[in-house]
């Protein structure tokens, strides 16, 4: 299981060249890949800022966790994902999403069938990615197409898919799913069956699951699972998400997080490996500077570790 960081908890700062000093950072670190998520109103390109990131960080793999679809036809995200997959050389994953009915409401846009929205969604947007064209038309999303198409290697896209139906789309048309607040058993039992059995039945390789949830190293664990929940109660409140944690076992954020000593965090990592995720990109929490750099110092150890693995398998 590859380890990267999802950064969009500074998201708040919208400081492009904070990010990039970021990113640099975990790329020193060893990190395998840097994630930056996306939201419908929020008026933070994630694209761009990789685009920007990409200019100076040289190896990692550059991703969105997620952007929304709603809101961009997939014919205009095509052209930009390819625009930014050649000007970092070709190092983008772009993960997708529906979003979430609530925040879709405050665009005015209605999601009463997004599983067919979806489908149809990357009936346009695969074909561009991959050929440059597309002649498409569907009851909800048209497209009669051909872009420009800047990149010898097209991108990876991801879904970021909770439900049985969103999981076989996702598997049909991409190389995988990327997830938010997924506990060790929902992707146990129901992500990773779902979505792997989807893919071999559409003559597909094995699917990426890459799972982003909270890790905190820390003395303190009870006080910091209630920060946590206290911050991110918002989540709690889409069904969406609902349903994952009643899947899951838990009614708040806080029990999701990977929270513990070092030997603690890194036993709950090495779970999901076991649980079928692919690639853990850690949303790094902390209440201390002390704790900060303990949860940096493991996740660099993991990363590291990791990265000398694969190298040994391959040489």
């Amino acid at each position: 299981m590859r380890i990267g960081i999802n950064a969009t908890t500074l998201l708040r700062r919208a400081d492009i060249d904070g990010f990039v000093e970021h990113a640099l950072a975990a790329e020193e670190a060893g990190f395998s890949s840097y994630w930056l998520a996306e939201h419908p109103t929020g008026g933070f390109d994630a694209l761009t800022v990789l685009t920007v990131i990409g200019q100076s960080v040289e190896q990692m793999e550059l991703g969105t966790a997620i952007v929304p679809t709603y809101p961009r036809h997939p014919a205009v995200l095509a052209g930009q994902a390819l625009t930014t997959q050649a000007a970092i050389n070709g190092r983008l994953s772009l993960g997708i999403g529906m979003s979430h009915k609530a925040m879709l409401s405050d665009l005015g846009i209605a999601d009463d069938k997004p599983i067919r929205h979806l489908r149809e969604y990357l009936e346009i947007l695969m074909p561009l990615i991959e050929d440059g064209r597309v002649d498409t038309s569907g009851d909800t999303l048209s497209a009669k197409a051909t872009v420009m198409y800047p990149t010898d290697s097209p991108p990876e896209v991801t879904v970021a898919a909770l439900g049985p139906q969103a999981l076989r789309v996702a598997a049909r048309h991409t190389a995988g799913t990327n997830l938010a607040w997924c506990g060790p058993r929902t992707i146990r039992d129901h992500i990773s069956p779902t979505i792997t059995d989807a893919a071999d039945a559409a003559g597909r390789p094995p699917p990426r699951i890459i799972a982003t949830l909270p890790v905190c190293v820390t003395d303190d664990p009870a006080t910091t699972r209630d920060r946590l929940t206290a911050n991110t109660v918002m989540y709690t409140e889409l069904p969406s998400y609902q349903a994952v944690f009643a899947r899951e076992g838990v009614e708040t954020t806080g029990e999701l997080g990977l929270i513990g000593t070092e030997d603690e965090v890194e036993h709950l990592i090495a779970n999901l490996a076991d649980c079928g995720v692919t690639d853990f990109a850690a949303s790094e929490f902390g209440l201390t500077s002390d704790d900060r750099a303990r949860t940096r110092a493991l996740l660099t150890r993991l990363a590291r570790q990791q990265t000398d693995h694969q190298q040994g398998a391959t040489a």
